[in-house]
């Protein structure tokens, strides 16, 4: 087969330092919109994004030349320097060291773009704690507790 072929989108998720509040409501959309930027210079596509005050989501199409922890490092401390020089008060702003990146069917893609877009909603009723254990078990992603939260 000559040429490439893919569908690659994945859903992300990072919180805070220390899942800190740092994250206002009305500063998420710019920094949605810069994160969107960042991708499209790595020939990326953000899909959706969404989140609260302590962590965001992100549902992206990723290119081939592109890999997981290279686009999570680019997009971290891209977005960590914009935040810094763009909201004064937030310069001991830091995203947490890991997070999480899961595969996503293109059947599934409603329901999860739906999903990101009502953070707010949901976040009414469960933590972040909570909800990525649901996602990492939903996954069948294995991990150990005493090393999930930094």
């Amino acid at each position: 087969m000559s040429g490439k072929y893919l569908s690659l989108n994945v859903h992300f998720t990072w919180s805070t330092a220390g899942r800190e509040p740092w994250i206002e409501k009305d500063m998420r959309e710019d920094i949605y919109a810069y994160i969107g930027g960042i991708l499209n210079n790595k020939n990326a596509k953000l899909l959706a994004a969404g989140g609260v005050f302590d962590h965001i989501h992100l549902y992206a199409s990723l290119p081939s030349t592109l890999c997981i922890a290279d686009f999570v490092n680019v997009v971290k401390s891209n977005s960590s320097q914009w935040i810094h020089e763009s909201f004064s008060q937030l310069r001991s702003f830091a995203w947490q060291e890991g997070y999480g990146a899961f595969s996503v069917s293109k059947s599934a893609e409603n329901g999860v773009m739906r999903y990101i877009r009502n953070q707010e909603n949901h976040h009414a009723k469960r933590t972040f704690k909570q909800e990525l254990l649901t996602l990492l078990e939903k996954h069948d992603v294995k991990y150990d507790e005493r090393y999930l939260w930094d």
